[in-house]
């Protein structure tokens, strides 16, 4: 299936075109395995992307927007990694438009974390984007954005197969981000979903995904990366060790529910945490800002990271965040 033809039926789909029967069918031959192409999860993102709620801020400010996010399914149990990168960009000048929703394969998703941290969830979506525009930082709660999913769901939880919905979410920022460090559970979709993104105009990216496929950098082992900028899509592998980081193993990460991550936040913002935790909190926020144009390498974003920590401005960009959503 080529581009157009899979953008064709993505759209009788989300046009609700299809039978239940249909629908089911044609998603069980949307399987993700090493056959999906490119082009399947390019013409879905945009057809997904086009269905959206989007978040109404000024155009001048869409091209600073960044996301860093996950795609799920790794069953490694981590903490809210990805969150706690992006709260720690928000504070040192991204703005970062975090798309996200609630636990689907772990004890805590991103929704359920800030939620316990007290960041409103239950905003408009124009209360999202005054959030942003304010703090440079706002939470878009998948399910309000995203409308046309409430009669395809149904549908994709009668499948017990892995189809591309399983890597759509990231791929499908209603901020229409052009910005975004995206994590994903295996390894050969790295450089797939690195062209998927260049294809659907996305100008500066990393893809990510850890030897013990993990959506994330990990600190236990090599990650698999790829980078997408004006130059093109350059894969390569990152090693924590060639930056000073010890490596640690995958135990040292692992969180809980959406309380015992909150806290796992805290002592990180308030330089009580362990040394694993704030390391791989450190090198994906690093890469991070490499995204953003921050940072001009690995060293540098680490620098920027250290400072966020130590200088307290992470706890402060939390606190910000909470007071005004509160408000809203």
């Amino acid at each position: 299936m080529n581009y157009e033809e899979a953008f064709s039926a993505f759209t009788s789909l989300f046009n609700h075109e299809m039978s239940d029967e249909q629908m089911r069918d044609f998603l069980v031959s949307m399987k993700l395995d090493s056959e999906t192409s490119v082009d399947a999860l390019a013409a879905a993102a945009a057809v997904m992307r086009s269905h959206a709620v989007a978040l109404p801020v000024a155009e001048e400010l869409r091209p600073k927007l960044l996301d860093i996010v996950g795609t799920g399914g790794d069953k490694i149990g981590s903490f809210n990694i990805s969150s706690t990168v992006a709260l720690l960009c928000a504070s040192m000048g991204s703005y970062v438009a975090k798309h996200g929703s609630r636990s689907v394969t772990s004890k805590s998703g991103s929704a359920d974390m800030f939620e316990s941290l007290g960041v409103r969830l239950d905003l408009s979506i124009e209360q999202s984007a005054r959030l942003l525009e304010e703090c440079g930082f706002t939470f878009m709660f998948a399910q309000n954005h995203h409308p046309a999913m409430k009669f395809i769901m149904p549908i994709r939880k009668t499948i017990s197969e892995k189809t591309v919905f399983n890597v759509l979410g990231p791929l499908t920022n209603p901020a229409g981000v052009q910005k975004i460090m995206l994590g994903v559970f295996d390894r050969s979709f790295v450089p797939k979903i690195a062209k998927a993104l260049q294809i659907n105009n996305v100008k500066s990216a990393i893809v990510v995904s850890s030897k013990e496929h993990m959506d994330e950098i990990s600190i236990s082992d090599i990650t698999y990366a790829a980078r997408l900028s004006e130059e093109g899509i350059n894969e390569y592998e990152i090693d924590p060790t060639a930056y000073g980081i010890e490596r640690q193993p995958l135990e040292t990460i692992v969180g809980g529910d959406a309380k015992e991550n909150a806290q796992i936040l805290h002592n990180i913002f308030n330089n009580r945490a362990t040394t694993a935790q704030r390391d791989i909190v450190m090198i994906n926020a690093a890469n991070a800002f490499i995204v953003d144009g921050k940072a001009r390498d690995i060293q540098d974003g680490l620098e920027m990271a250290s400072e966020a920590l130590l200088s307290g401005k992470a706890k402060a960009k939390l606190e910000e965040i909470i007071k005004v959503s509160q408000k809203l």
